[in-house]
């Protein structure tokens, strides 16, 4: 129980670091568009809590303010959401341990996130992996519990801040999110698909607003898995 202990402290530890208050400082960004939303101070804490990725609570906003009826809310919520079905597949196996109870690990999925994931796939193999699970349940939960102290300060002071602040702050968390993927990718398809991304999101959304980032998505991570495997038979042969 100790060592348990002990693990998730380091949890707790690794997330008081650089990639962290990076996110912190995105989340002011949100708690200020969430107040001009007209959410409440409960409604924004709680929304950090249960849906905790970032762009999914913007998306929900953006359907707020848009009018969008509930069903359609929680279809373009679960529909960004999806994007972390990857993360999951391949973080749950570097979490699950001999002797893992399932639940432990539908629970830890739930903090699944960029900033998170980045954090624990580069640091897990060198923990022990009957271990890992109390490391990740102390960094996954410190980065949410933080973040929903930070929109509940920053939404009672949000009057306070410039707008121009509040989105400067916002777009640092696509920036993290980009070099830290560039960083720990582990193949260099995952940075052709990153560079035809950032290509291609431009380009699309003249000719085709609205499915723009689909478009990049398709049609970039189409051609980085063409390059992956072209790339696989020129070391076979």
């Amino acid at each position: 129980m100790t060592s348990r202990r002990l693990w998730y402290l380091r949890g707790v530890r690794a997330a008081v670091s650089v990639p962290g208050l990076i996110l912190a400082s995105a989340f002011i960004g949100f708690a200020g568009l969430a107040k001009e939303a007209g959410l409440t101070l409960v409604q924004s804490v709680f929304m950090v809590a249960m849906v905790w990725a970032l762009p999914a609570k913007v998306v929900l906003v953006g359907a707020i303010l848009s009018g969008a009826s509930l069903p359609a809310a929680a279809f373009a919520v679960a529909l960004s959401s999806i994007r972390l079905a990857p993360m999951v597949v391949a973080l749950v196996p570097e979490l699950r341990g001999p002797r893992t109870p399932r639940w432990v690990l539908y629970f830890l999925s739930h903090f699944v996130a960029v900033t998170s994931w980045v954090l624990a796939m580069e640091r897990l193999r060198g923990i022990p992996r009957e271990m890992r699970t109390s490391y990740y349940a102390g960094l996954g939960s410190t980065l949410v519990l933080f973040n929903m102290a930070v929109v509940a300060i920053v939404f009672l002071l949000a009057d306070s801040l410039p707008p121009s602040v509040s989105a400067a702050l916002f777009l640092l968390t696509p920036m993290y999110f980009l070099t830290s993927l560039w960083g720990s990718a582990r193949e260099r398809a995952g940075h052709v698909a990153m560079a035809l991304g950032i290509v291609l999101g431009p380009v699309l959304h003249s000719v085709i607003p609205g499915f723009d980032l689909l478009g990049a998505g398709l049609i970039g991570g189409g051609l980085a898995f063409a390059f992956h495997r072209l790339s696989r038979r020129r070391q076979a042969a």
